[in-house]
């Protein structure tokens, strides 16, 4: 009795112009628009929700702006020169990942309660990431003709002190986005985000124009640079002095810190080491036109599982902070996360010819299956990612590794085993199998991982 007496009084204070007596259906639709308009803005006030929109948002602006980045340089370069170019960034973003220590995690972590311990923190991560990864570089361009010899051209004086510098810059830069997002500046993420990719595109431009033969690679540098610059004066300017302001104690960061980096470390590595070793595996095996086939399909593609990384940053800050509610935020990013990457899988499985065909008919015909295969495997990888969150939070450190380890051998041993059977179908069919043989598991123990702590309030 008490809906339909509340709907009658909400009409009766805002009579409708409905001919049938109370109560009607326009009284039942205020009520609905009423309803929908209060759960919006909860989850806008939701932190949880909200930053973790904000991220997946400039994660998908980045990878969009990205694709758009690629589209031009198809036009502008020949398949050759993007499937190389693309391998060689690979490897920087491989290097960089094995000197960062994925500390960038530890920041999303530890930041949210460090106080006045942030500035120093941020900064012993930069010092530790920065020369770790120049000195991976350092030694890959020593190794180049033992172990890509397609490479070669990198050894070259200028390209190879650029590729040093880069692999460094990109570590800082994936620190400044863990920073920011521990400190819930999300929107500056976004912007940080959108800076690289004008910048990179606006470079790019201009080496066509000069008929530089280099100009992915130099593009990506130079915008690297300047977003790295832009983004650390904000951040220590405004970003940490704000957090000092607002916590003056904070908690000094625990001496587990770093066995937690080490055992997070060794995991992300593994994810590292997959999405840089099968383009190599590629371009080894069928060439550098299949690899810049697979490589546009796999950045399309990815843009689900980066999107769904980021709104994890989200539910890592917020369990951080609320170590109680993690259960109960976690049901809920598995819930929204899952039903946009089900939407957008649809739209992708379904558009891929059309999606491919932007950047040339070639890429369309030879890229559209391993597109749809992997865009498929972006499902299973959402829970996934929650569970990896999640064990993130409670320093489960076993957790967090093997799941990220399993993921990993059962991508690139398929892989080995499909590709020369069955070209870049076979990658597209490594990365399905592999993503649904860890997520079901997971699936059928789910009420156990995911349920809150002992002594916690429901």
């Amino acid at each position: 009795m008490i809906p339909v007496v509340t709907a009658r009084r909400s009409a009766a204070a805002r009579p409708c112009s409905c001919p049938v007596p109370l109560p009607c259906e326009c009284s039942y639709t205020t009520l609905v628009r009423a309803r929908a308009r209060a759960l919006t803005r909860r989850a806008a006030g939701e932190p949880l929700l909200r930053n973790g929109h904000i991220l997946a948002a400039s994660s998908v602006l980045a990878a969009v702006f990205g694709s758009l980045f690629w589209i031009f340089a198809t036009r502008w370069y020949s398949a050759e020169t993007v499937g190389t170019s693309y391998a060689a960034l690979s490897v920087a973003a491989l290097m960089s990942g094995i000197g960062r220590f994925n500390l960038g995690d530890v920041l999303v972590r530890f930041v949210p309660r460090a106080g006045r311990h942030t500035g120093r923190l941020v900064l012993r991560c930069y010092l530790i990431s920065g020369g770790l990864s120049a000195l991976a570089a350092a030694c890959f361009l020593m190794l180049i003709p033992y172990v890509a010899p397609s490479l070669a051209f990198l050894r070259t004086p200028v390209l190879g002190i650029s590729f040093v510098i880069a692999a460094a810059g990109y570590s800082i830069f994936d620190l400044q986005d863990g920073a920011l997002t521990g400190l819930r500046r999300t929107g500056w993420v976004l912007g940080e985000n959108l800076l690289f990719a004008a910048a990179k595109a606006a470079v790019l431009a201009a080496c066509a124009a000069l008929a530089i033969g280099t100009g992915i690679l130099v593009s990506w540098a130079a915008a690297l640079l300047l977003s790295v610059v832009v983004t650390n004066v904000v951040l220590f300017r405004h970003a940490i002095p704000a957090h000092h302001r607002a916590d003056t104690e904070g908690a000094p960061v625990p001496r587990r810190v770093m066995r937690y980096a080490v055992a997070d470390y060794l995991g992300k590595l593994a994810s590292i080491i997959t999405y840089s070793v099968l383009p190599l595996m590629v371009l080894s095996q069928l060439g550098a036109a299949q690899n810049a086939y697979y490589s546009l399909a796999w950045i399309i593609a990815d843009t689900f599982d980066i999107a769904v990384f980021a709104m994890g940053a989200s539910l890592v800050v917020e369990g951080a902070h609320e170590p109680g509610r993690l259960a109960e935020h976690a049901r809920r990013m598995l819930r929204h996360a899952g039903l946009l990457v089900l939407a957008a899988t649809v739209v992708v499985v379904a558009a891929a010819p059309w999606i491919l065909s932007l950047f040339g008919p070639a890429y369309a015909e030879n890229g559209t299956p391993v597109l749809r295969l992997m865009a498929l495997a972006s499902l299973p990888t959402v829970l996934f990612t929650v569970a990896i969150d999640v064990a993130r939070v409670r320093r489960n450190l076993g957790r967090l590794v093997g799941l990220q380890v399993a993921h990993a051998v059962l991508v690139i041993g398929l892989t080995i085993v499909l590709l020369p059977a069955y070209g870049l179908t076979g990658v597209g069919l490594a990365w399905l199998i592999a993503c649904c043989a860890v997520a079901l598991p997971l699936l059928l123990t789910m009420p156990r991982w995911i349920r809150p702590p002992e002594g916690s309030r429901p």
